[in-house]
């Protein structure tokens, strides 16, 4: 069977991805930092659609124009961080070209690293590890020094003779790393104000949209992965944007809208529960009496009921 020219590579380990990029072969099989890698001809290697079974980090250096960034043009020019996780889908569009080409300093970081630390449950609850590439980190010049020098010690770690306290020491510069990372992109959502404030709004008439009497039935409730396509993010960058600038993740957001749309419905209709909980794109009128007492401690008729002896 010929195979597809564009079926993704996949990279079992770090040697492997290693020889992609031409390097010698890694100084430690789990981990390994490079600098300045220029991957090879288009069409081949990291260029390619390819996935990991590692976790990447990736520093780009300052650039010398504004970058795109939601629906406007910001100056980085201190650089930023892209982050994957294990699993996903890289290369292969234009959006992952620049993390190829213009990366200074990648770090590589098989799972089985971090076995036995805090660190490997840690790390999978950092929501950035799948966000798209158009939501890199972009960083102050400050942010960038803070980064540089982590990166920088632990390279000379690895570079150095591995000793009892050696994985260690990469493993707390990493966490610290990583925390950093986690604090930046804080400041990002709130520095961002303009971008966001769009992307609320649009939030907003994209729910109207979904929760229309028209759409609800036959569609269903929208999910957060729906939404995220809508407004052309990822949903783990739209949740975690959500709760740094509203204190409510994406999947509240819509929850919210499904109890204010159902209030309204019991309080200013005779229609019964089960053609509430259809208006409402549920498939049975159990699930909607569950979800709508989780939320509010009353069911559907007890609501009713305490609205209209008001």
């Amino acid at each position: 069977m010929k195979k597809h020219d564009n079926a993704p590579q996949r990279f079992t380990s770090l040697s492997e991805a290693h020889r992609a990029l031409g390097l010698p072969a890694p100084l430690h099989p789990l981990i390994s930092l490079v600098r300045n890698a220029r991957p090879p001809e288009r069409g081949s290697g990291p260029h390619q659609p390819h996935v990991l079974s590692f976790y990447k980090i990736s520093f780009w250096p300052r650039q010398n124009h504004k970058l795109r960034y939601g629906q406007g043009h910001y100056d980085f020019e201190a650089g930023g961080l892209l982050f994957a996780a294990p699993g996903q889908l890289l290369g292969g569009t234009p959006e992952h070209e620049a993390d190829e080409v213009c990366a200074h300093v990648t770090l590589l970081i098989h799972p089985d690293f971090l076995a036995s630390y805090p660190l490997a449950q840690k790390i999978r609850e950092y929501g950035f590890f799948t966000y798209s590439a158009n939501e890199a980190l972009h960083v102050s010049e400050p942010e960038r020094e803070v980064l540089l020098a982590l990166f920088r010690t632990m390279e000379a770690e690895l570079a150095s003779r591995l000793d009892e306290f050696s994985q260690d020491v990469v493993i707390a510069q990493l966490d610290l790393l990583l925390t950093y990372a986690n604090r930046f992109y804080k400041r990002q959502f709130l520095t961002r104000k303009a971008v966001h404030s769009d992307l609320l709004q649009r939030l907003e008439s994209t729910l109207a949209a979904c929760f229309s009497p028209e759409r609800l039935p036959e569609q269903g409730i929208p999910t957060v992965q729906y939404l995220a396509q809508c407004l052309h993010v990822s949903p783990s960058y739209l949740s975690d944007m959500l709760r740094t600038l509203t204190g409510q993740s994406a999947q509240q957001h819509i929850h919210d809208k499904l109890i204010e749309l159902a209030k309204e419905q019991l309080a200013s209709t005779s229609l019964s529960v089960s053609e509430v909980a259809y208006a409402l794109g549920f498939e049975h009128s159990q699930s909607f009496s569950r979800f709508f007492k989780t939320k509010t401690n009353l069911s559907p008729l007890a609501f009713r009921r305490s609205f209209q002896l008001n």
